[in-house]
């Protein structure tokens, strides 16, 4: 993983809440992150597949869903600083965890958006 491009990625306010909501939640789909950030589908599935061609999501389909995860293979470094930024600045992170938990927990929450 290069680091300019790591940093790059974080740099924009989507990318960056996008990949801390993933670290909180394990996982999550388009849907979840369209409500939890406030935006539209396209630009989330755009910060989605940029993401991932950097090498820091992976996903897994189930049915015609995609799930996003944080890629296990990313170096330690980069893990440490995900996680870190994470659990550091929940505040940053508050109205969006607001908006993810009014969706409901989990599988009910996926009865909702992923059908």
């Amino acid at each position: 993983m290069d680091p300019t491009q790591f940093f790059k990625c974080l740099s924009d306010d989507t990318r960056l809440k996008t990949l801390m909501l993933i670290q909180l939640e394990s996982e999550l789909c388009v849907c979840e992150l369209t409500t939890a950030l406030n935006v539209s589908q396209p630009k989330i599935s755009r910060h989605l597949a940029l993401l991932k061609k950097s090498g820091l999501l992976t996903d897994r389909k189930q049915s015609q869903w995609v799930y996003y995860q944080i890629n296990a293979a990313l170096p330690l470094w980069a893990k440490a600083v995900i996680s870190t930024s994470t659990h550091d600045n929940l505040e940053f992170l508050n109205n969006n965890i607001t908006l993810l938990q009014q969706m409901g927990n989990r599988p009910e929450r996926l009865q909702n958006c992923c059908t």
